[in-house]
């Protein structure tokens, strides 16, 4: 009996085994320190992580295109970019149906902006075009209205495309879920309209326009349907439904409501003119002719792109591939080679700059050192575009430091130094507003520096020269990487001290992406420069951690 307690579990006061006792106290003690830090952790995920994510996410997004024009961009894809050839009069009648919900939508003008990305003169097409729309369907709604005047009124289309019977739920609920994404908001779909079953396999372009009449109205409008005169898109759905084969034979056997004005209709469809959506819409924009126009609608279609990464290393995206964009137009690989340049630049400047002055204020007594620290601090209680352009005038032609030189003479008044709007600005001024991120973590680390090791070495016959390469240097180089990393990261993502004293030569690529987001509102772009150049740091920091060793960095 006692060997088998002996090898048994061993147990705990109230008999449960006491690693399975250990393992329940190490969870709940987990559970109470993620409760703990939940609050913050909530607050870092909704406020940092997650518009973080949403941003990045725009560098890949691309559902403007096919959400906006969905009929276009599925019969686009049988057309050949290469042929030489415009699309055919399908792709046209699409883009019309497309185009006008779009317009009627506001979301258009959206659109065009974003292909003017890509191919300039898109956004003045779309936005000139929309305006124009109601042209294209007039052709067709004047002959129905002459023919009967029944169909200038609201009711009359309400019965019709309502029918008998039961209604078409699909065909509501798909144009419900299209409407939400071109407009991105979420209605439901009780509209109180719903599309007959049999009106929608006779006429099913009239009930697929109508149907899109009928929820913007409700939703967008706020407005009755069965109150409201259809557009004139629903109109021109109408003609192209009648003047369809089979169509007159589904009519002469339809007795829904409406039936004897369908069926007058259906008997003088000669009424109508030929469709030719491709002549309307030349007539509208002779750019909807052009080529390159409709290659861009058809390379910007699908869902996600990388064109924006590839418009953010000078290439573009075209129908073969990518290829590098007009020389004229290459200007991010130079900018993210000039803002890594510089921030080298501003870091070792940094580092040269404060490393005596760190020296001194670790080697100071304590008292001294500490009022002296304040001077350090100092522009940390200065606004930083106050100290930005205090060095713009400082630096400027006919500023002081000119001034000062051509009263010593090293300058002739009529060349006085250029040494604003350009790298040495940028360089001087970023150097003064990072020092103060040198100096502190250099600081810190000589502070724990042993005087005695100096003595000890020059003791022993070494020179103050080597005594300071030898024994106190390597100990402060943990600071100077503590520094230095502080003081690139900041440096590479800087943008108000460039924008301001930088030119046209001493600007960031912060400072494009800084203009993509509020200026040309091209936040894809910008979603991407910024990924690009998140990449570039992550991989200096993996080779800094690779040569130096990121364990060595120490902040004292």
């Amino acid at each position: 009996m006692a060997d088998e307690t002996a090898n048994g579990p061993v147990l705990s006061a109230d008999g449960t085994p006491l690693k399975r006792s250990l393992n329940k106290a190490l969870r709940a003690q987990k559970m109470r320190a993620l409760m703990l830090i939940a609050p913050l952790l909530i607050f870092v995920l909704v406020t940092f992580i997650a518009p973080i994510a949403s941003m990045l996410f725009r560098s890949v997004e691309n559902q403007i295109v096919s959400n906006t024009l969905p009929l276009t961009v599925t019969s686009l894809k049988e057309w050949d970019s290469k042929s030489g050839e415009m699309p055919d009069e399908q792709v046209y009648e699409d883009l019309f149906f497309d185009l006008f919900l779009a317009a009627e939508a506001k979301e258009h003008t959206k659109l065009g902006t974003r292909l003017n990305y890509e191919k300039t003169g898109v956004s003045s097409l779309f936005r000139q075009s929309g305006r124009k729309l109601d042209d294209i369907g007039e052709v067709y709604q004047d002959p129905l209205e002459d023919l009967n005047e029944a169909w200038e009124d609201g009711s009359v289309w309400y019965e019709l495309m309502s029918g008998e019977g039961a209604g078409n739920d699909d065909l509501l609920e798909s144009t419900v879920e299209r409407f939400n994404q071109l407009t991105r908001s979420d209605s439901g779909t009780d509209i109180g309209f719903v599309p007959g079953v049999a009106i929608t396999s006779i006429l099913p372009k009239t009930a697929r326009a109508y149907t899109a009449f009928a929820v913007f109205t409700v939703v967008a409008d706020e407005d009755v349907v069965a109150e409201e005169d259809p557009w004139e898109a629903v109109y021109a759905a109408l003609a192209l439904d009648l003047m369809a084969d089979g169509t007159a034979d589904a009519i002469s056997g339809y007795s829904g409501p409406q039936a004897e004005l369908l069926k007058e209709a259906a008997a003088n469809v000669d009424m109508f003119p030929q469709p030719d959506f491709r002549a309307a819409f030349l007539d509208l924009d002779e750019d909807w002719g052009d080529i390159e126009n409709w290659t861009t609608f058809q390379t910007y279609s699908p869902r996600y792109t990388n064109g924006y990464f590839l418009n953010a290393v000078d290439l573009q995206k075209t129908p073969d591939g990518f290829e590098a964009r007009p020389e004229n137009q290459q200007i991010y690989i130079l900018l993210f080679k000039r803002t890594i340049f510089m921030s080298l630049v501003i870091t070792a400047s940094c580092i040269i700059l404060g490393y005596p002055v760190a020296w001194i204020l670790a080697n100071l007594p304590m008292r001294t050192a500490n009022l002296l620290m304040i001077l350090v601090l100092l522009p940390f209680w200065t606004s930083l575009l106050v100290r930005t352009s205090a060095w713009k005038v400082m630096l400027q032609q006919q500023g002081v430091i000119n001034d000062v030189l051509v009263w010593l003479g090293m300058v002739a008044d009529d060349g006085r130094l250029v040494m604003i709007n350009n790298q040495f600005g940028t360089i001087v001024a970023m150097t003064h507003i990072l020092l103060p991120f040198m100096i502190l973590p250099m600081y810190s680390v000589m502070q724990t520096i042993n005087p005695t090791y100096l003595r000890a070495a020059k003791s022993l016959g070494a020179t103050n020269w080597t005594a300071f390469w030898r024994v106190y240097f390597p100990q402060s180089v943990p600071g100077i990487g503590a520094g230095s990393i502080l003081v690139f990261i900041l440096s590479i993502g800087y943008y108000i001290t460039p924008e301001i004293v930088g030119g046209t030569t001493g600007t960031f690529i912060s400072n494009r992406i800084a203009y993509h987001i509020s200026s040309s509102l091209n936040w894809g772009l910008a979603a991407a420069l910024g990924t690009i150049l998140f990449a570039v740091v992550l991989i200096l920091y993996w080779a800094y951690d690779r040569i130096v060793g990121i364990d060595n960095v120490k902040l004292g």
